[in-house]
């Protein structure tokens, strides 16, 4: 065989070799884990994972399969993080502030009382370097991080006594996570904090006093109706919460582009989705409790917001001057804050004022 001929043979079995193992690796199949601080298949934030599982083995034709475990399936809600991070499981679903003993400027990324709405939180998250920072802090457990959705603007919390003004929340046994409960154990209640699956038996037992979970739509399902008499609003200690999709970094560095790009896409659709269930969802399911269930609707003392909004301020100080990271995450959060809300008072607040000036609704007080 000439030299040139010989040449031309070989690469022509080096590029067909090649287009082998390229398409061996493109069928490369992974099975994953993906663990949650919720119960399995619970409305919304429950089964925001479920429809991610769905599309991701939709869209990668089966070549990426994600098998979902509610709290207490794998392990407990409260340990989805060290799961990831350990490689229990490649991948969860929850939300940052339960993370606070781990890295305490998490919470900036789950809920600030009295700060950002879901929609200003996305908006800072992916084009205000939110998601970036949130990444930064996470790196040093080995963990990458993804907004999973939102639960827009959640209620006050349910009590089992009248809420006059401030001196009533005295001696109380609360379960509120984050910052909000920080706020309040300043303002005499004693916080008591655990997994959702837990809220209506220590309601019903008496273990605590008051809670608050998400909303209308969740708080149906957990029948918290029947265990507390008195529903306020509104949760000015979490304008939302942002839920989070976490992926250990080895796991996902293993995943062809195209899976990652796949796995990416579905959670920023998962992010979207969720926040339009409970958008749908929360209106029907308070008609609910109050007409058929007999509900007493409340809002909160005037009293009550103004001294959770001036213990909001010092608690966001404190964590902000914990640590030079929380320090950066704090600076781009209220930077961003201030010039979005600096433009909702003549675009989205302006508008709510327009079309209802009389506040909120006559089934409301």
């Amino acid at each position: 065989m000439q030299p040139k001929a010989l040449a031309m043979a070989i690469g022509g079995a080096t590029a067909g070799l090649m287009l082998v193992a390229g398409t061996a690796q493109a069928q490369d199949t992974y099975e994953w884990k993906l663990v949650t601080s919720w119960p399995k298949n619970f409305p919304g934030v429950g089964q925001g994972p479920e429809r991610l599982a769905k599309l991701v083995d939709e869209m990668s034709d089966g070549r990426l399969t994600i098998e979902v475990f509610g709290a207490g399936q794998l392990v407990p809600g409260f340990e989805v993080f060290d799961a990831v991070a350990e490689g229990t499981a490649e991948m969860g679903h929850s939300a940052s502030y339960y993370w606070k003993g781990k890295a305490p400027a998490a919470q900036f990324f789950a809920a600030v009382p009295f700060g950002m709405n879901a929609q200003e939180m996305n908006a800072w998250l992916h084009y205000g370097g939110g998601l970036e920072l949130w990444n930064e802090l996470y790196d040093d457990f080995g963990v990458d991080v993804m907004a999973a959705g939102a639960s827009g603007v959640q209620m006050g919390g349910w009590y089992n006594k009248e809420i006059d003004s401030v001196d009533d929340l005295e001696g109380l046994k609360m379960r509120m996570p984050g910052l909000g409960g920080e706020v309040m154990s300043r303002m005499g209640v004693a916080i008591v904090n655990m997994p959702g699956g837990e809220i209506f038996t220590s309601l019903q037992s008496g273990a605590i006093d008051a809670t608050e979970w998400i909303g209308p739509y969740n708080d149906l399902a957990f029948g918290l109706h029947q265990a507390a008499d008195y529903y306020y609003y509104p949760g000015w200690h979490e304008p939302t919460v942002m839920f989070e999709a976490i992926v250990n970094e080895e796991a996902f560095a293993e995943l062809p582009a195209d899976l990652q790009a796949i796995l990416r896409t579905a959670v920023r659709d998962v992010n979207a989705d969720v926040l339009d269930e409970y958008t749908a969802r929360n209106n029907d399911a308070l008609e609910t409790l109050i007409n058929e269930h007999d509900v007493e609707l409340r809002r909160l003392p005037d009293d009550v917001l103004a001294q959770a909004k001036e213990h909001s301020a010092d608690v966001v100080a404190e964590l902000a001057a914990s640590s030079e990271m929380a320090g950066k995450i704090h600076d781009s959060y209220r930077a961003f804050q201030d010039k979005v809300v600096n433009y909702h008072a003549i675009s989205e607040q302006a508008y709510y004022n327009a079309r209802n000036p009389e506040g909120a609704p006559a089934s409301g007080e």
